[in-house]
């Protein structure tokens, strides 16, 4: 089957994939569609250190083909969302509702492909890059058939993380402003989570004026070039602040732009070694930074949630995909996104 592999030196679509029969509590997945997330640009480039060769994708959505022993709430042909969660459902943190802090869903990479009889590792516990895969139970989700796959794909990472940090992490409230630094597929998705909470002001940062329309339509209220203007338009500071790119000097300008009790919430990542600084003093009026994993999120809570939003047309999917590729066209789907003209590609099979 096809797939995209990254062997260490380079990323590439093959057709010589294998996959194993889902074992107890697994399910078999073939997948329909699945976003291209910088998360798995990161990995070729080396920002999220991985084992290789490695199947990349872990934002998909598809058709499940069969199931494990023990598992009642799939069957072959639901539609499901995929999640990167492969949490165990029994440790302290996910009985707390916490999936995402659970530490047998982080650093534990399976290995149910093979290629030529050598085994392949699996991103993120999905790697949905692939015509099939195989994930636990808990990470497919099933979905209305009404929603578009492509679309139903985003739901699995971008969604799940920004509209998530909003609703989950920083618990937004009505009436209160919001500041987006970065407007790529997670951006979007902070700017409508704070739209669906009842922000009064959100306002969009980003370089690019070509993203401003489409960062208004999902929720922006204002749109800056630049972080040094946010004062101009908030002169107090925000009550919350979203990095969402990764970049050391936007963390400490996330911080800077914080009102009284503001929350600086990072969503951005930088490389593993990146160091920031900003000056403590600040943090003093009850102002928090905050690390923000998978959108703090229950998958399988919020992916319900998320659809049933968008049967009621409070969320947006389908305006997120700006473009479908089939997977053989991979490499142009990177190319488009490193160029900032995809707020998010779909590859296809």
């Amino acid at each position: 089957m096809r797939g995209v592999v990254f062997d260490g030196q380079q990323a590439a679509v093959v057709d010589d994939l294998e996959i194993r029969d889902p074992g107890p509590g697994e399910v078999l997945v073939g997948v329909a569609a699945a976003g291209l997330c910088h998360s798995d640009l990161s990995v070729i480039d080396g920002t999220i250190p991985f084992p290789r060769p490695v199947v990349l994708g872990h934002e998909g959505a598809g058709v499940v083909e069969a199931v494990g022993a023990g598992v009642g709430h799939v069957a072959p042909g639901d539609h499901v969302a995929l999640s990167t969660l492969a949490n165990c459902g029994a440790c302290a943190e996910c009985d707390r509702g916490r999936p995402t802090m659970c530490r047998k869903a982080i650093g534990m990479p399976g290995q149910p492909f093979s290629r030529k009889g050598e085994p392949l590792y699996q991103f993120a516990s999905n790697s949905a890059f692939a015509e099939r895969t195989v994930v636990k139970a808990v990470q497919a989700v099933r979905i209305p058939k009404e929603i578009p796959l492509t679309s139903a794909a985003l739901m699995g990472c971008g969604v799940l993380t920004g509209v998530g940090a909003v609703l989950n992490r920083a618990r937004v409230d009505r009436g209160e402003s919001v500041v987006v630094i970065g407007t790529g597929g997670v951006g979007l998705n902070v700017l409508q989570g704070a739209r669906i909470a009842g922000a009064s002001r959100i306002v969009a940062v980003d370089n690019n004026p070509a993203k401003e329309a489409v960062a208004r339509q999902f929720g922006a209220t204002e749109f800056l070039a630049d972080v040094a203007a946010v004062r101009e338009v908030l002169p107090d500071g925000a009550d919350h602040v979203f990095e969402c790119v990764g970049r050391v000097e936007l963390i400490r300008a996330a911080i800077d732009l914080l009102d009284r009790h503001g929350q600086a919430v990072l969503l951005g990542m930088p490389a593993a070694d990146a160091e920031a600084s900003f000056v403590p003093a600040q943090l003093f009026l009850d102002k928090s930074v905050l690390g923000c994993r998978y959108g703090s999120s229950r998958p399988q809570r919020d992916l319900r949630l998320y659809a049933d939003l968008y049967g009621q047309g409070r969320l947006l999917l389908d305006e997120l995909v700006t473009r479908t590729y089939p997977v053989e066209e991979f490499g142009k789907a990177v190319a488009d996104a490193e160029a900032g003209r995809v707020a998010r590609g779909v590859l296809t099979f």
